[in-house]
């Protein structure tokens, strides 16, 4: 029986994927950035044994609800692999919420189907009218929301691996990771320092958390527009997540990574991508394969940045 503050929902959905991949997507947080759109990145901080505690940057609707804004927020869970279920507990909650938590459940429906059922449990700050039910809407249009991104893109990834893809490129620099670090955090300068880059905007309004847009030359002269949210961790690591997408692409996230070694300090640029079936033979012609497409979202990826990290080190070696 509910208590008279507190209300528990459930939300469900049926997925053609086997449940021990379902739940381990939901159970392995590096898989979130891709498998759900609003989060940009997620990291383990320290925890007592037996749980995680996470700190989740995502986007979010603004007060005004008009737009969204990047945000992180702390998460505590539990995650049951023996019983396909994953607890968790918010660890800050804003007015009108008092309290949240919930859990995923994942249920086999046979050999390569499941069943995933999403549980909260909220209270509210006050006993003004409506606030539980507020609470619920926002939570309703939340949950189905979830549920629908790790079914289209679960049942993706299990029906074409080929589409997802990962890669990376490492330039060996004579210099420090912090001046590398700056280079690439410092992307205001980047139309100054890198021919690639025709114009730029970049936004820290909460720090080590930033919206970049660009405009990008291509070989061919043609002009791209992109926008990226970025979580920085100086001097050794930015994670983004590129939310406005060429064609070819229905994903794209990534990080600098700046490694001491005994030789300086390597720089790696790493991307994941999920390529866009749809727009293959538009982009590239009729004849055009997934593996056509997988080569050439690789080639132009890995062309700026190697180019970005040349130029950083560049940068890095002139200040020794």
């Amino acid at each position: 029986m509910e208590h008279p503050g507190m209300r528990q929902v459930a939300h469900e959905i049926n997925i053609a994927v086997p449940a021990d991949t379902v739940h381990r997507l939901i159970a392995e947080v590096g898989n979130w950035p891709r498998i759900f759109p609003s989060v940009i990145h997620v990291e383990h901080e320290e925890a007592p044994e037996g749980e995680e505690r996470l700190t989740i940057w995502e986007t979010a609707p603004t007060a005004a609800g008009a737009a969204v804004e990047p945000r992180c927020r702390p998460l505590r869970r539990i995650v049951e692999p023996a019983t396909l279920r994953v607890n968790f507990q918010h660890l800050v909650t804003a007015s009108p919420v008092a309290g949240l938590g919930g859990a995923w459940l994942v249920e086999p429906l046979g050999e390569n189907a499941s069943r995933v059922r999403l549980l909260h449990e909220f209270r509210a700050a006050d006993d003004a009218p409506g606030a539980l039910d507020r609470i619920g809407a926002e939570i309703d249009r939340s949950a189905v929301a979830e549920l629908a991104a790790l079914k289209e893109n679960a049942e993706r990834e299990y029906a074409d691996a080929e589409l997802t893809f990962s890669f990376e490129d490492t330039v060996h620099v004579d210099g420090s990771a912090k001046d590398l670090f700056a280079f690439i955090n410092e992307a205001n300068l980047w139309s100054e320092r890198l021919p690639h880059v025709a114009t730029v905007r970049l936004e820290e309004d909460t720090v080590g958390l930033q919206t970049l847009e660009m405009d990008t030359r291509a070989k061919d002269g043609s002009v791209h527009t992109t926008k990226s949210y970025r979580v920085t961790f100086p001097h050794q690591r930015i994670a983004y997540k590129q939310v406005t997408l060429p064609a070819l692409m229905t994903l794209h996230t990534g990080h600098w990574t700046f490694q001491d070694t005994d030789q300086g300090v390597a720089a790696t640029s790493q991307h994941t991508v999920s390529l866009n079936t749809d727009n293959i033979a538009r982009i590239l012609g009729d004849t055009a394969t997934v593996a056509d497409a997988r080569e050439y979202v690789h080639t132009a990826l890995s062309t700026n940045s190697l180019a970005t990290l040349n130029h950083a080190k560049a940068h890095a070696e002139g200040r020794r």
